[in-house]
């Protein structure tokens, strides 16, 4: 038991310094009132989650990669913050932009990696 939650810590550690990284990365290279940089790491976690469940590769693996890193990677508190920020500001097409891409997108490469983690580990 113990065990378990020294993995997910580290798993975490390394997945928040992965998102701050990440983000940071790219709004450094976009200036807009877009959240890419959340966008990104919301989509790319999804599909990594989904490959990491598909792929059954374990209970250490799924607790170190599944629930610490990416649990702390991806981000649904910015995500929401953001999209508070966007309709505060009255960004009404930038919000539905954002919303229907995070949802849509973020289901669709959950399912893709899912299906690409299931046919790498048969």
């Amino acid at each position: 038991m113990m065990w378990d939650g020294l993995l997910v810590g580290v798993g975490g550690f390394f997945g928040a310094i992965a998102r701050y990284c990440s983000s940071q990365w790219i709004a450094g290279r976009v200036s807009s009132r877009f959240p890419y940089g959340t966008l990104f790491v919301n989509l790319l976690g999804s599909f990594l989650l989904g490959f990491i469940i598909g792929g059954k590769w374990g209970t250490s693996i799924y607790l170190l990669f599944g629930t610490g890193f990416m649990g702390a990677f991806t981000t649904f508190s910015t995500f929401k913050v953001d999209s508070l920020q966007l309709a505060k500001q009255k960004e009404w097409r930038v919000l539905g932009l954002y919303l229907g891409i995070s949802y849509l997108f973020g289901i669709l490469f959950a399912f893709l990696g899912y299906t690409i983690g299931a046919w790498i580990n048969g």
